[in-house]
């Protein structure tokens, strides 16, 4: 079974400032067939190791996920203090994205009065 510990330790530290306040937890289940990970890091490094729209940890549990389908497990990435709307990539916006600057046409600008 791969070294999922020092993958997500591989995989998150280059985000944080200060790599060594990366604390990870591993709990196997199911005869080693499951594994549960948790990490914790400083609150300042939040926003780098999420990223925009929760990208960066989406893309991390991508990969722990492919690794562990490899090695005919199952992995469950969890970071300490993550609350729902983040951990489902979609940062907190509305599923049809952010909304965009309207263009104003010629029939929504004022009209001159004519004197």
């Amino acid at each position: 079974m791969p070294d999922f510990e020092a993958l997500v330790r591989y995989l998150v530290e280059p985000f944080l400032d200060t790599p060594e306040a990366l604390r990870l937890d591993c709990e196997r289940l199911s005869g080693g067939k499951r594994l549960w990970i948790r990490v914790a890091f400083d609150g300042e490094d939040k926003g780098r190791v999420f990223g925009r729209g929760g990208r960066n940890i989406q893309a991390i549990r991508k990969v722990v996920r492919a690794t562990a389908k490899l090695s005919d497990c199952s992995v469950n990435l969890d970071v300490y203090g993550e609350s729902a709307h983040e951990g489902n990539g979609s940062g907190g916006r509305s599923r049809g994205g952010p909304t965009r600057a309207r263009h104003r046409s010629s029939q929504d600008r004022p009209r001159r009065r004519s004197s």
